[in-house]
């Protein structure tokens, strides 16, 4: 399928689901907390944002974090507010560098850790969205994360928000007074731009667009434009709904038979049929597609 191709047959379908309302449920990674000097004032921030729309996140957190005082009081917030706590591994180890053995034993760490915590459903992310360069490695991963009744928290939307905000503490570490909302318009602008793309394959894929869940990171960057993120979808007619109403879509219950196997569900479930490889770039999301515009624009 030619890139032409998609945006017409896309147009089409999506016309035919014109009446379908866009919904999309935050989903945040790592809780990475230690280069950052004000943890405290950064989980309020994301805390109030979530509030400012009563709507509920999924937090996979990375066990590292919070095996330590600091990490478990910011959890406590999030679990307290009724927000989804997941698995995000204990050392955020690349799945297509280590070995199975290795893999799950960390996953299992994690668990150890993160144990009070975890809520239900019981969910766990891949680090980077990597769940197996071998079919091998992918098939013994699902079958280890199904016998400790793991579902996976599959990402429809994904995004490169980890490489702005390491862009924008590179600038404020070299220019104290560098004006932080210089970064609004570019970040707001790629978040939206990911969200058609993938939505546009969900619809041109499925036959319907999804109830969404967009990648982002418990960073810096987020926690001074999260409540523009929300502000901007509702103002644009979508949704902000719960993750956890989120993942009770049966979409979740899908496994692509891809090789490498990851990505956003929805990149792999196009992957799969074959017939969209013109637009399916790989990897999916990368700081070298973000580069250039920031580069573009002094940031």
């Amino acid at each position: 399928m030619t890139r032409r191709d998609f945006l017409f047959g896309t147009a089409g379908a999506i016309a035919r689901a014109a009446t379908t309302q866009r919904s999309i449920a935050i989903t945040m990674d790592d809780l990475n907390w230690m280069p950052l000097p004000n943890p405290t004032e950064i989980n309020t921030r994301l805390l109030a944002a979530m509030r400012s729309h009563q709507a509920r996140l999924a937090l996979f957190v990375i066990g590292r974090n919070a095996d330590n005082a600091t990490g478990q009081a910011l959890i406590q917030p999030w679990k307290q507010a009724g927000h989804l706590i997941g698995n995000h591994t204990y050392s955020h180890r690349n799945y297509d560098s280590v070995s199975f053995e290795e893999f799950s034993a960390d996953v299992a760490h994690a668990d150890n850790v993160l144990a009070p915590d975890l809520t239900t459903p019981r969910l766990f992310r891949f680090p980077l969205l990597k769940e197996g360069n071998t079919a091998a490695k992918r098939d013994r991963m699902r079958e280890f994360l199904s016998a400790h009744h793991y579902h996976t928290g599959y990402v429809t939307i994904d995004a490169s928000d980890w490489y702005y905000d390491n862009r924008l503490r590179q600038r404020l570490a070299s220019d104290a007074g560098f004006d932080v909302k210089r970064f609004r318009p570019p970040y707001l602008d790629h978040l939206w731009d990911r969200a058609q793309f993938y939505d546009d394959l969900s619809v041109q894929v499925l036959g319907r667009s999804v109830p969404h869940t967009v990648l982002l990171h418990w960073n810096l960057l987020n926690s001074l434009f999260l409540a523009d993120v929300l502000n901007m979808f509702h103002r644009r007619g979508w949704r902000i709904v719960n993750a956890e109403h989120a993942f009770r879509d049966p979409i979740f219950l899908r496994a692509p038979k891809t090789v490498p196997a990851g990505e956003s569900l929805l990149w792999a479930l196009a992957k799969e049929t074959g017939k969209f490889d013109d637009i399916l770039r790989y990897p999916g999301e990368d700081d070298v597609y973000e580069k250039p515009k920031l580069d573009r624009l002094g940031l």
